[in-house]
């Protein structure tokens, strides 16, 4: 039984796109998924996509707003 390599990549990249829009994948598991070798290469396929890439929870973005705040300070 083969994996994902076997895969056609169109496939693989509409399943990345309905996965992430939908909530069920992260940033880093469609990084996985396409191979990619950083994040930055994830955020320019979904950007090409029109794909909105935040996947910040508010939580995690009120901790990182907060950091900030105390680094600047």
């Amino acid at each position: 039984m083969g994996g994902l390599e076997e895969v056609p990549r169109i496939i693989l990249e509409q399943v990345a796109l309905a996965g992430f829009e939908s909530g069920q994948l992260t940033t880093a598991q469609v990084r996985r998924i396409l191979g990619f070798e950083s994040r930055p290469q994830v955020y320019e396929f979904l950007a090409m996509h029109g794909v909105p890439w935040v996947d910040y929870d508010k939580e995690e973005l009120h901790r990182e707003v907060a950091t900030l705040n105390r680094l600047v300070s």
